[in-house]
């Protein structure tokens, strides 16, 4: 998150630099519910002793409303479609979302068993035909 949040930044100075205002913040989806509310609560809690340094850099920028930190179910992770196993109705839908059609090419039988032949007719000797 902090990766995101830093790249970000570099694009609203850049569009500063370039005269452009960004009156609003700017939304970065987390799918950690622990990090969606460590970025907003500055409270300190036993279990979050060791937390890395990057998330004091987070929670400034959402204190000084630069940004705001959102999290997003595991349903609408679309990002799984590229990382995970998923069931077929849930890939479907991921793959339907990114736009990307199913291939209605069939290759059952076809090209390993043309394969198979050629490397069978390669391995037997040559006729001589004279």
């Amino acid at each position: 998150m902090a990766n995101a949040v830093a790249e970000c930044c570099w694009l609203r100075n850049l569009l500063r630099e370039l005269h452009v205002v960004v009156n609003s913040a700017t939304v970065i989806y987390c799918d950690n519910v622990s990090a969606v509310y460590l970025s907003e609560n500055p409270v300190h809690h036993r279990r979050t002793k060791h937390v890395e340094l990057d998330i004091h850099f987070v929670r400034e920028k959402v204190a000084l409303g630069q940004f705001k930190v959102l999290q997003v179910p595991t349903r609408y992770q679309f990002a799984d479609i590229m990382t995970k196993g998923l069931p077929t109705p849930l890939f479907s839908e991921f793959r339907d979302s990114l736009c990307i059609r199913s291939s209605e090419a069939s290759i059952e039988g076809g090209v390993s068993n043309r394969f198979h032949r050629r490397q069978l007719d390669s391995r037997r000797p040559a006729r001589n035909l004279l």
